[in-house]
């Protein structure tokens, strides 16, 4: 199988392939390795080359579950896999073997998956950009000039550029849904504590981040979802189970839903015209579509919001940098870090011992509100970002112009954090693109545990205005 003949399957097809017997695993892996070796110079999205991790799990058979011989990457981040680093981007962490896979990782290979590379992720998953001291610039298949987006920049960059179907993905504060949007995939934020964290955590970021992956296909994203979801013994929590399984939801007419199209983000940042423009064209979408959308501003305020969401992010990676720190036992400082890690170390210095359950009290009312919110909304519809994505240099974890670096946060990712603050499910549609050739992602929302609703919407959307072949590095 050649490279544009690859690229032309998502997962689900790919798998069928190998249990037909129509194309062995073993070519589907060497292709992707041809694949990695081929693009990732242009864009800078692998940080550890696992070939022969994949060769060896070939070898030794892989387990009949959906995805069977599938070529997979994992975020260099929230996942454990054994023999290998989990680096979170950091410089202190290259060396640190994991000696056991989390139980994500598990998952996946049960589902048949063949990991053969982990990819590129900013510091400690701090920055909507992938730009760090450890791996430098993770650039976007559709311009290298500009950003693949972050945390999970690498794996939205490996799988635009068609080296991956599909690839690990985790979002603390849009994480997923901010580089589906500069790099023109789906993403889907599941419902908090939907797939698990453990065992070596129990939760990420005090509740706001969970993980699942970066797709082309709705399909892929869907059944990868049954794959890996539910809890885990000894979960702190888990999230409502699903009714059926979401590959199912996927390819189920949604219905009439009631849609609230949010053009103001909380923070009432500006949002750029083509962000706008692809709210609005979405919104008509939708009603052509059958369904009722009428504009609504969200509950809540969020300066409190944006308060409890930095206590519960400084206060965790600062314990995360600590805990390092011992286990390596030394003390760590703004030398072996980069600036904007560091920043939450300084942070969380200043923080009383009530700060923390105050940032849960906040997260928690405001998931209250959000729930009265829909009970007349089924889903709300936003732009994913504040604008396309720029040019890379602003949003780099080792900038030491932390000003510049947090404004330029604020107004680029104004609408993604308040769903990881609620926990409620949240997915980026690749609806638009720019006269530049810019992807720009269209965000939609759904009620807590309600991830059904969005694979059916995002179904019928992707049947609607199909998106698939329309691939990056290609004239289309």
């Amino acid at each position: 199988m050649n490279f544009d003949a690859y690229r032309q399957h998502d997962a689900t097809a790919l798998a069928q392939l190998v249990a037909d017997g129509e194309v062995p695993a073993e070519e589907l892996l060497e292709t992707a390795i041809a694949a990695a070796e081929q693009e990732n110079p242009g864009i800078n999205a692998l940080s550890q080359k696992l070939y022969d991790h994949g060769r060896t799990a070939l070898s030794a058979g892989l387990p009949d579950g959906p995805f069977k011989g599938v070529p997979f990457l994992l975020k260099d981040a929230s996942a454990d896999l054994a023999g290998t680093p989990t680096t979170l981007g950091a410089r202190i962490l290259a060396d640190q073997v994991a000696g056991a896979d989390s139980t994500l990782v598990e998952r996946y290979k049960a589902a048949g998956l063949v990991i053969f590379g982990k990819t590129t992720t900013p510091e400690f998953a701090l920055a909507a950009s992938t730009e760090t001291s450890l791996t430098g610039v993770t650039r976007n298949p559709w311009d290298p000039t500009r950003i693949a987006g972050g945390s999970s920049g690498g794996s939205a960059a490996a799988v635009a550029a068609g080296i991956v179907p599909a690839a690990h993905a985790s979002d603390g504060g849009g994480s997923i849904r901010i580089p589906a949007s500069c790099c023109g995939l789906f993403g889907m934020k599941p419902t908090r504590a939907r797939t698990p964290s453990g065992p070596s955590v129990g939760e990420g970021w005090g509740s706001l981040a969970v993980a699942h992956v970066l797709t082309r296909s709705v399909r892929d994203s869907a059944a990868l979802l049954d794959a890996t979801q539910g809890a885990a013994p000894g979960d702190p929590y888990w999230a409502p189970p699903r009714e059926r399984p979401y590959v199912e939801e996927a390819a189920t007419d949604p219905g009439r839903l009631r849609v609230a199209l949010q053009m103001t983000p909380p923070s009432g940042r500006l949002v750029d015209p083509a962000c706008q423009q692809a709210a609005l064209e979405a919104a008509k979408l939708l009603e052509a579509l059958g369904h009722e959308v009428e504009e609504a501003t969200l509950p809540g305020d969020w300066e409190p919001l944006g308060e409890a969401v930095w206590i519960l992010v400084a206060s965790n990676v600062s314990r995360t940098i600590a805990a390092i720190g011992r286990a390596q036992g030394r003390t760590l400082g703004p030398d072996h870090v980069d600036a904007v890690s560091w920043s939450a170390v300084e942070a969380s210095r200043h923080m009383r011992v009530e700060d923390y359950p105050r940032a849960l009290a906040e997260v928690h009312a405001q998931g209250r509100r959000m729930a009265a919110f829909h009970e007349r909304y089924d889903v709300v519809l936003s732009p994913t970002l504040g604008h396309p994505p720029p040019l890379l240099g602003t949003q780099r974890t080792d900038t030491d112009d932390l000003a510049t670096y947090r404004e330029a946060l604020a107004t680029f990712s104004p609408f993604t954090q308040m769903f990881n603050v609620t926990g409620q499910p949240s997915m980026s549609l690749p609806l638009h693109w720019t006269d530049e050739g810019l992807p720009v992602g269209v965000m939609a929302s759904a009620d807590f545990g309600r991830e059904d609703i969005l694979f059916r919407l995002a179904g019928q959307i992707e049947q609607t205005e199909p998106w698939f072949q329309r691939l990056a590095g290609r004239r289309n």
